[in-house]
């Protein structure tokens, strides 16, 4: 796989978590910073390295699986991974610009 198909696969991947959001805050998980890596391998597998608010985060459960199952709706990606880690911890440090103006924290 050449590095502009693995650009091109990586914003697909990156508008795809755009597009999920955390159920208590109106912001999408990209811009909240809950996504820490994306890696794709060039047998076309995705792995998503991410967190999540708190560890006692009420869609603990469910955040991944919706990740993953979106992930695996892109026809580049032939499996996707998600993994949880909580270091380092979220902090709202980590929100983008434009997830703190909208949370009118700037």
């Amino acid at each position: 796989m050449t590095d502009k198909e693995l650009d091109e696969i990586g914003d697909k991947i990156i508008r795809v978590l755009k597009t999920i959001y955390d159920p208590e805050i109106p912001v999408d998980i990209y811009e909240l910073g809950l996504i820490y890596d994306v890696f794709v391998s060039d047998e076309h597998d995705a792995k998503i390295l991410m967190t999540l608010t708190s560890p006692n985060c009420p869609v603990a459960e469910t955040l991944p699986v919706e990740v993953e199952e979106k992930i695996k709706t892109l026809k580049e990606i032939n499996n996707c991974e998600v993994e949880i880690t909580f270091d380092p911890t979220w902090t709202s440090e980590m929100m983008s610009e434009e997830a703190k103006l909208e949370l009118g924290m700037l």
